[in-house]
């Protein structure tokens, strides 16, 4: 028997404004990225518009002692960069903007990929390849399907692309609580793991690495985490509920088509 509650009609109505909100904040950030322009600043602007602008709750701040209202992770950063005056953005690299809004209790997680200036095709590849891996994902979603099957065919996609999946870091569940059962790992195999039911609400947020899968946790600010080789990172991710024949994406952004 399941251990993850499946949240109600009600429950899914109030995370579907959520993640709404949060993938509004990546619309309104994500043109506003540019050479030259730091991680600090994109703290701030998205930071005013969930406080000012939406009327929530940034997540991330003070989460666990995390001193910034979003995740801003920078070529060979995979997941939970700091933003930073000093962190400024160059010509050709690629950042990953990760947003949590929470709104009336609940949460809505979700994350895109930018290219700042003119981006070396390798990147480029990188980041489409990864977005793959999340929608191939997506695509697996239903009742009775497995979490492995969804772990199998992001490790799949990667590894036939030449690339690695991040293991120490993994999606999970979401509601009220920003992390709760289940852990939903980028890697695995088929018919493995939990069973989907319908009204199940969770993140897959695949971290793809362009050499090996090792990291490196930064021991001075507790969060950041890199590449062990000191190789380029992506990740895309998204908050779905499992519905009665698929799933639907609660952080879907306006001009996103899936397909699938």
């Amino acid at each position: 028997m399941s251990t993850v509650t499946p949240k109600s009609t009600t429950e899914i109505d109030a995370m579907r404004e959520a993640g709404r909100l949060a993938a509004e904040v990546l619309e309104m950030i994500g043109p506003q990225v540019d050479v030259g322009m730091t991680t600090g600043e994109i703290d701030r602007i998205c930071h005013d518009h969930i406080v000012n602008v939406q009327k929530a709750v940034p997540a991330p701040l003070n989460y666990k002692g995390f001193p910034k209202s979003i995740c801003t992770s920078v070529n060979e950063v995979i997941c939970h960069g700091i933003p930073s005056d000093n962190k400024k953005l160059r010509n050709g690299d690629i950042i990953n903007i990760d947003v949590t809004v929470i709104k009336d209790g609940w949460h809505g997680d979700t994350s895109i990929m930018v290219g700042v200036g003119d981006i070396a095709p390798h990147a480029e590849r990188l980041m489409r390849v990864t977005q793959e891996c999340l929608y191939q994902a997506l695509a697996l979603v239903k009742p009775g399907a497995a979490l492995g099957d969804l772990g199998h065919v992001i490790q799949q996609h990667a590894e036939s692309n030449y690339y690695s999946v991040v293991r120490e870091y993994c999606g999970h569940g979401i509601g009220q609580v920003f992390h709760e059962e289940p852990q939903v790992l980028h890697y695995g195999k088929p018919g493995t793991g939990l069973r989907l039911e319908p009204g199940m609400t969770f993140t897959v947020e695949p971290m793809i690495n362009a050499g090996k899968r090792y990291t490196k946790l930064n021991a001075r600010d507790g969060w950041t985490v890199t590449t062990r080789d000191g190789r380029l990172s992506a990740q895309w991710e998204h908050t779905i509920v499992v519905t009665d024949t698929g799933c639907e994406v609660l952080t879907r952004r306006q001009d996103e088509t899936f397909p699938f």
